[in-house]
This record gives structure tokens, sequence and C-alpha cells, in this order.
């Protein structure tokens, strides 16, 4: 069931565009723009064909009563954290759903995904995270779901602000590896200060790598960064706020589908973002 389910996210030449619209899990006001009407912005992105979408429990079932056979394969997001405001709370935490992979089953998701968070001075966070993928393992494995590891390095709040990315190369290859090495079948990672270095992330993970969008960032420099990560050996991405937050989400699915599926080149996704303006 493993291999069906991720048959299902992969194309035949092993790629997944992979939606985010999972956000609203985390009681953030800033990640609710763009999605702030649920069934439109899940409909305009199925709208798009991506490979997929990711989705909480609560939302999942708007994507699934769809009807047709054509809409894009479930992820499912397993986990709450309270680590992404400006200033980080008194207590911080990581919680996973109960009965994840039963849940999953119920709404059909052909994978599921979970933290791996790594905050500077915050050692019982990265413990939390490390405690839930202990647990939801081996009913992945159970019954042949495929499990998304999202291993995550921020910055301090105190340097920049709320949920900022740590490109560091050095940081991201253990964290990336110990996702790997906990049992994950694909590993969502961050870019690198350097794209040109990511093939060393590929390496060290051994198994599909689809690199996060993070935050919002000019359109031109998105295309432009997907390109060369796709040429560095990931598999795919998963976006979200790059998507649902820009003028056009569904043009801006289409360019980077062409840049995955089509070996487009940066000009011709530019062309297609471009020639749906408006739509």
């Amino acid at each position: 069931m493993h291999k069906y389910r991720m048959n299902r996210l992969f194309s035949s030449a092993g790629k997944c565009l992979d939606v985010a619209i999972d956000h609203g899990f985390f009681n953030e006001a800033a990640f609710l723009s763009g999605i702030e009407d649920m069934h439109k912005a899940i409909k305009t992105i199925v709208d798009a064909r991506p490979d997929a979408i990711q989705l909480t429990v609560g939302q999942a079932h708007i994507l699934q009563s769809l009807p047709g056979k054509d809409k894009p394969a479930l992820v499912l997001r397993t986990d709450i954290a309270n680590c992404y405001g400006t200033k980080l709370p008194d207590y911080i935490y990581s919680r996973m759903i109960e009965r994840p992979v039963e849940q999953a089953l119920r709404f059909d998701a052909a994978c599921v995904v979970v933290n791996l968070l790594q905050l500077p001075d915050q050692p019982a966070l990265h413990e939390q995270c490390v405690e839930n993928i202990c647990r939801i393992k081996p009913e992945c494995e159970r019954y042949g779901m495929p499990l998304m590891v999202e291993p995550l390095v921020m910055k301090p709040n105190s340097e920049k602000g709320g949920y900022m990315v740590d490109g560091d190369l050095a940081k991201i290859l253990p964290l990336v590896r110990q996702a790997a090495e906990l049992g994950a079948d694909i590993i969502k990672a961050d870019p690198c200060d350097d794209v040109e270095d990511y093939h060393k992330v590929i390496e060290v993970a051994g198994r599909p790598v689809l690199p996060r969008g993070g935050g919002r960032a000019p359109e031109a420099e998105i295309l432009r960064r997907t390109h060369d990560l796709i040429r560095q050996g990931a598999q795919g991405i998963v976006y979200g706020r790059n998507i649902i937050q820009h003028e056009n989400p569904a043009g801006m699915t289409q360019a980077l589908m062409a840049i995955l599926h089509e070996d487009a080149d940066v000009s011709s996704a530019m062309e297609i973002l471009r020639g749906r303006g408006g739509q």
C-alpha cells in the first residue's frame, strides 16, 4: 500500500507539487491571508491541477468531497506547533493529533506530514517532535501510509522575529539526516543559503526531497529558485504562501507545474504566469 500511495503523489517521472493550505492550524492571523475562504482557496488550487494539496483534519473534507477522480492527492498535516509568532510564548509545544494515521485513512490521504523542528535553545520542542515521529512511524508502516517529515531549522526570534528560516547548510544537513534515520519516506526541507549546494541535502537524505517555499518572495525569485532546486536533484516542492497569497494562485501553480513536469525554463514559466493574469 505504501508504494500505491506514493504513486498517487508522484508523477511517473517522480515529481510532485504539493500545495500547502494547512496554515490555519497554527493560530497566527498573518497565516490566514489568501485562505480566509477555504472552499474558494481549495477550489482555485484544485482547478490548477497540482499533484497534491496539504490540509488539516478540519478542512480535508472540502477536497475529498469534490466529485470526480482527477483531484489532487491529499497530504494530511498531523501536528500543531505554536512557535511561528513574532514573539515566542512562555511554553512552546508541538502536539500531534490523536490517531493520526487512522484519521488519514478515513480521509483517503496519500501521505501524512509531521514536523521536526529545531529552534535555538529549545531542546524540549525538538524532543517533542522526535517523540511525535517515533509514535507515528509504526502506524505508518502498519497501514502502508507514506510519512513526510519536515526538518526545519529556524533562526532566533530575537534576530528576525517570527518563523525565519536558517539556511545554514551545516545545520540543515544533520537535521535532514535525522529525519531520514527516524524513518521519513519523503523529506520536506528548506533551501540552503546557496541553492547550488542543495545536492548535498539530496545526498544526505537518500530519499525524495521536496523543498519548502517558506515566506513570501518575489515571483521571479520563486520560479528561479524552483528551477535551480530541481536541477540540484529535488523531486518536487511544497509551497504554500508563495502560491495561495499570490494575486494569481492558479497561474503560479501552473507555472511551477511546468517547471516540474515539463522541464520549462524560468522565462517560459513566467510567461505561463503572465498569460493567466486576471483569470
